[in-house]
């Protein structure tokens, strides 16, 4: 009898191996540095496979930009309940953030330091996912100052400006908060996520009591 055929993987299986390979090596060596050769080594298939399935290097990095982003928003999304308070919802939703960061660092390196780095058609790709980000962290704040004024009695006041400035300034500390604990050992994402909640919730909490801050 004649050796058996090793059984053929369907196309949906070998593209997330190559994806899985491409991730890895954009994320650790950059994309300049980083060659099909070594992808598809690392994936275990031939480069010509790599082209025919995903087309080019570029396409291939777009493709993982796009991947990782949805799998990062998704992340977030999935773990907010909408029904809990809206400390609880800020919480979770940076928790998730953290944790997905920490077990993806790869992915994560090609989302906030590769693809803004590249130019265009990749530092877009990175700003369309850093701006629904933002708009789902403004629709968390926007609650958050509906809720508290119903508990206060009080009239919403809080500005869309004062949301939309919010919401950047958040996302930002959570992007810088999240490079510098995946580069310090023993640092955990629930460390990571209480570091912000703290650092952000006091303030926010005063700002929804229309405590603000004015120079002397």
């Amino acid at each position: 009898m004649g050796a058996t055929k090793a059984k053929r993987l369907p196309r949906a299986v070998r593209e997330r191996q190559m994806m899985d390979a491409a991730v890895r090596t954009f994320g650790q060596r950059g994309y300049q540095a980083a060659s099909m050769d070594e992808i598809a080594e690392l994936a275990g298939v031939s480069k010509p496979l790599v082209y025919l399935y995903l087309n080019s290097k570029e396409d291939l990095f777009t493709a993982c930009i796009r991947r990782e982003a949805q799998a990062l928003l998704a992340a977030v999304a999935a773990a907010v309940d909408p029904r809990l308070p809206a400390d609880e919802q800020l919480w979770a939703g940076l928790l998730a953030f953290f944790t997905h960061t920490a077990e993806h660092p790869d992915g994560w390196a090609v989302l906030s330091r590769q693809a803004r780095t590249q130019g265009e058609p990749f530092a877009g790709e990175a700003a369309q996912m850093r701006d629904e980000i933002v708009s789902y962290v403004g629709t968390l704040i926007g609650a958050t100052a509906k809720e508290t004024h119903r508990a206060t009695h009080r009239d919403p006041d809080l500005a869309e400006r004062d949301v939309a400035g919010l919401s950047q300034a958040l996302v930002g500390a959570a992007e810088s908060l999240a490079n510098w604990a995946n580069e310090t050992p023993g640092m955990t994402a629930r460390e990571a996520a209480a570091t912000l909640m703290n650092f952000c919730w006091a303030g926010l909490g005063n700002l929804m009591n229309n405590e603000r801050w004015s120079p002397r």
